[in-house]
């Protein structure tokens, strides 16, 4: 690829503002943590780890007709470790001098990032430990084992593992690893940026997930506008945690942002992790956008229906912007969408189709009472059949009903097309049983 146009100045330009803060120095003063990051470091952290990472699809969905949007989907759920972190990860591991990787590195997260360390590091023969808080689900410790990582489980919460990551490291030497916005990291994300430019020609718009860990969106926003400063990069976040708006207003990192449902989030509910990241955000970014948990829920929905990928909330909380309608302006047009993550428990993804099933009235539950005789149940099972409603589960009350005796209350799930379906099969339902009653949502 050769640029014969577009210079550094807007990356210059974007973090020119950074403060010299000796608090986010790196814990061996291995890197810069306000270095500006130019389009040559993007671009020689793409050479660098071209050979250790997928080149990703960036393919043209089937979503588009859904939602009047060219929609091309950037699968970078489809890495070894199900998730983009790799990029910044393994760029970060081969930039290390050769004494730190024979010592190793250490890190204290149960999320995608220490999944990337542990694979990528046990690649490159670098000792590698993970220490995880008990409370972390038993598939992500096994996982990282296989990975090759030394995994120690200890205390309750993810502070006391970081406590316990930052004094084995003094201890033994190793490199405390967190994730944080150094330009080497960023940088390697910003290759992801690279890839989009390259797959897709004629590009209208990128959609990045946002949130406190915004690296892959600063990252990426400044190769894309290197590249082409008329592409729209646009952020998209949580409702109920707003921390890059707030932050972008405030002009510093929010540091006193609490999320309810990092379970669900992951990664998008993390703090803002630094300055460099908020000033590329604020520079290149010409939209950040919030989407309900609902939207989340219904866009892992179409993502598994339409494109067959099993992704998380971060995954799916781009397209969530498109599903929201958030975004009118880009109808017609040619829009990536980043799907950057698919690390998802099977019991949260089982809850989480379920939920959106819910939300969009394809499940429904309703109760009447009928005489307790076969016929009766029959006829009902009989008007279901008709209507082509699905039953999931059917149950019956016989001891605890306030209605006349030999009476029994029904109380039935059932599966619809969409919600005109529902609509007929209640419309059905109360013309022969008046008093039959629907659960809301």
């Amino acid at each position: 690829m050769k640029i014969v146009s577009r210079n550094e100045e807007l990356l210059g330009d974007a973090l020119s503002l950074v403060p010299q803060s000796s608090s986010r120095t790196s814990r061996t003063g291995l890197y810069n943590h306000n270095k500006l990051i130019r389009f040559e470091d993007i671009s020689a952290a793409a050479f660098k780890i071209q050979s250790g990472v997928q080149k990703t699809p960036c393919m043209y969905s089937r979503l588009s007709k859904l939602y009047g949007v060219d929609i091309y989907l950037k699968k970078e759920f489809l890495q070894y470790t199900g998730s983009v972190k790799e990029r910044g990860v393994l760029y970060l591991l081969t930039s290390l001098p050769q004494d730190q990787q024979r010592k190793g590195v250490i890190v204290a997260s149960d999320g995608n990032f220490s999944m990337a360390v542990a694979y990528h590091a046990s690649e490159l023969r670098i000792p590698v430990f993970v220490i995880m808080s008990t409370s972390t689900s038993p598939a992500r410790v096994k996982m990282c084992r296989e990975y090759g990582a030394m995994v120690i489980s200890y205390g309750t919460t993810a502070k006391d593992a970081q406590m316990h990551a930052r004094r084995l490291a003094q201890e033994n030497g190793y490199l405390y690893l967190e994730e944080e916005d150094s330009a080497v990291y960023l940088s390697g994300l910003g290759t992801m940026g690279l890839e989009i430019y390259e797959q897709v020609p004629k590009l209208d718009a990128v959609i990045f997930p946002a949130g406190g860990h915004c690296g892959l969106l600063a990252g990426s926003a400044a190769a894309l506008k290197h590249l082409n400063a008329r592409i729209s990069v646009i952020g998209v976040e949580s409702e109920s945690f707003p921390v890059l708006q707030q932050s972008l207003k405030a002009g510093h990192p929010a540091e006193d942002q609490a999320c309810n449902n990092h379970h669900f989030y992951g990664d998008v509910s993390g703090l803002c992790f630094g300055s460099n990241s908020l000033q590329l955000t604020g520079k290149l970014v010409d939209k950040v956008v919030a989407v309900s948990e609902e939207d989340v829920l219904i866009s892992m929905l179409r993502l598994l229906e339409y494109e067959r990928a099993t992704v998380d909330a971060e995954g799916a909380i781009g397209l969530a912007a498109l599903v929201a309608g958030k975004l009118p302006e880009l109808k017609g047009k040619r829009v990536a969408i980043a799907i950057c993550s698919g690390n998802v428990d099977l019991h949260l993804l089982q809850q989480c189709i379920a939920r959106a099933l819910t939300l969009e009235s394809r499940v429904c539950r309703f109760s009447l009472v009928i005489s307790d005789c076969p016929a009766d149940v029959s006829k009902l099972l009989e008007v279901l059949a008709r209507e082509e409603a699905r039953v999931l589960d059917i149950r019956q009350e016989r001891t605890f009903v306030t209605s006349e005796l030999f009476t029994i209350e029904v109380t039935c799930t059932v599966e619809t097309r969409d919600k005109i379906h529902t609509a007929q099969l209640r419309n059905a339902l109360l013309e022969r049983y008046p008093t039959a009653s629907w659960t809301e949502r």
